[in-house]
């Protein structure tokens, strides 16, 4: 089913909505006289409460909340926003990829109002909200390079332009923050875990435990694996009695080994970036939820400058999962008329370079199409 071609408005104002994992999100944002964007309001309900005692997410669990929570949400911004439903330009939902319960309560209450109030709807890829984050504060201008690093994400990207994006390299097997959440629970010490292994990680000796670092002997790749780095700390825990001291000291080592693989791989993807985009001072984006981590946001912002890249990352709020990023990026498509229809897919797998997806997939494929 597909809407007539709506007029496109010089500053729209977008509603985006978000559930493709554990938070249940809306946002409002607006496009400003200046090129900006404004963030009307926003709302994220967090599920934490609901998953600490699985030490991970229920996809079960995590879809019935977002059904509780979504609709609340929704008039909660538009009411800080003062605004009606005539005052929208367009609706923007995340339609994967994600647990494909959750993706579906936010994908049909966006078309739902969409069909509702004959608003054009843009189907986002929750990935190109992560990379387009960043735009949320400021012109970071295409091209730039992008580690897009997440619970369930790690890839190098060329963020050539909007939809137009193009893999340099990948996790092969897990992502960083699975591994950083399987330590946690691991150790008994939260959800979630990727923050409780930060905090207990600030008391720790990151020498202590001798990690390794997979794949950094090759140097003729950008690919990454995390699976045996997150085996070695269950060793490691296994190994002797974990008290206190122990516990800190296995997340330093562990929050350490994380950081030289992902510095060690950002320092070769900025040369291939060199190689073939000039550009004086070339931008270096870092975003997903693990960009939250001051650690490792730290040590790649060090890299950056020492290669002569500018250091963009989102703010800590829109690091992980939230309806901001999902807006703008809808705004984004919303300017340049790429509107979708309202029997748009939600999809489990999505990514974001298709072609090498196909043509390379990082870690296999399968019946649902590339895992990364």
């Amino acid at each position: 089913m597909m809407q007539d071609t709506p007029k496109i408005l010089d500053n729209p104002i977008i509603l985006g909505l978000e559930s493709s994992c554990d938070e249940t999100a809306a946002a409002l944002v607006r496009r400003c006289d200046d090129g900006g964007v404004e963030v009307l309001a926003e709302r994220i309900a967090s599920q934490d409460d609901k998953h600490a005692a699985f030490g991970g997410v229920v996809p079960e669990i995590a879809a019935r909340a977002h059904v509780e929570r979504m609709d609340g949400l929704i008039k909660e911004v538009m009411e800080e926003a003062r605004l009606d439903w005539k005052d929208l330009s367009g609706v923007a939902a995340t339609s994967g990829p994600g647990l494909i319960g959750g993706v579906l309560v936010g994908l049909m209450t966006g078309k739902a109002i969409s069909l509702a109030h004959d608003l054009p709807f843009m189907g986002i890829n929750h990935l190109e909200g992560h990379a387009l984050s960043p735009r949320l504060t400021g012109q970071v201008e295409f091209p730039y390079l992008l580690l897009l690093v997440s619970g369930g994400h790690c890839q190098f990207l060329m963020v050539k332009g909007v939809g137009d994006y193009e893999r340099l390299g990948s996790t092969i097997d897990d992502a960083p923050g699975e591994a950083f959440d399987k330590t946690a629970k691991i150790m008994a010490l939260g959800f979630p875990g990727g923050p409780a292994v930060e905090r207990w990680a600030k008391q720790g000796n990151a020498e202590a435990i001798d990690l390794p670092r997979p794949l950094l002997n090759r140097k003729d790749t950008l690919d990454m694996s995390f699976a045996g780095l997150k085996t070695a700390v269950r060793r490691a825990v296994e190994l002797e009695p974990v008290n206190d001291k122990r516990k800190a000291d296995i997340c330093a080592s562990f929050q350490l080994a994380v950081a030289d693989i992902l510095s060690t791989r950002t320092r070769q993807a900025m040369d291939i970036f060199r190689e073939r985009i000039n550009a004086e001072r070339p931008h270096f984006v870092v975003a997903g939820g693990v960009a939250a981590n001051q650690t490792l946001r730290f040590r790649l912002e060090a890299d950056a400058k020492e290669a002569g890249f500018a250091f963009a990352s989102p703010p800590m709020r829109w690091c992980t999962d939230n309806a901001a990023m999902i807006a703008l990026a809808g705004l984004e498509r919303y300017l340049l008329g790429q509107f979708d229809p309202l029997d748009v897919s939600a999809r489990a797998r999505w990514p974001l370079d298709g072609k090498a997806a196909v043509n390379s997939p990082a870690s296999g494929s399968g019946r649902k199409g590339a895992k990364a």
